[in-house]
């Protein structure tokens, strides 16, 4: 038997060592999203495992003198998807935004432990 776990030893059918797994929540998902209002941006859940984080940016930029007239404009779209483990609280899931960035914070569920669910039974006779 061996006195230190190899945390990366999965071979030999350990499971991978999860350093986070006694907290409560995972680190939370942060997007920097300049320019962009709350408005802008869509945080959804599909399939009750799905983070979708989606938006739209439309940006026109006018410049006028007496001589000329310029206007330019610029838009994109984007989308990103996170399945997350069967853990996830995602009916708990918060988001909100400041300063550009946005933060998802997911908490997750409660696991039972190893030996939660033993029950002593009496042997009789």
């Amino acid at each position: 038997m061996e006195m230190i776990p190899s945390f990366f030893d999965n071979h030999r059918g350990r499971s991978i060592f999860d350093p986070f797994s006694s907290f409560d929540i995972w680190d939370p998902f942060k997007a920097d999203l300049p320019g962009l209002k709350k408005e802008e941006v869509k945080v959804e859940v599909e399939d009750d495992r799905v983070l979708q984080i989606s938006g739209e940016r439309n940006v026109e930029k006018e410049d006028k003198n007496d001589t000329w007239h310029r206007v330019e404009r610029s838009s994109g779209k984007f989308l990103r998807r996170f399945r997350l483990p069967e853990d996830a609280k995602m009916d708990q899931a918060k988001a909100s935004m400041e300063n550009g960035v946005l933060t998802v914070t997911v908490p997750k569920k409660e696991l039972k432990k190893p030996g939660d669910g033993v029950k002593a039974i009496e042997i009789s006779g």
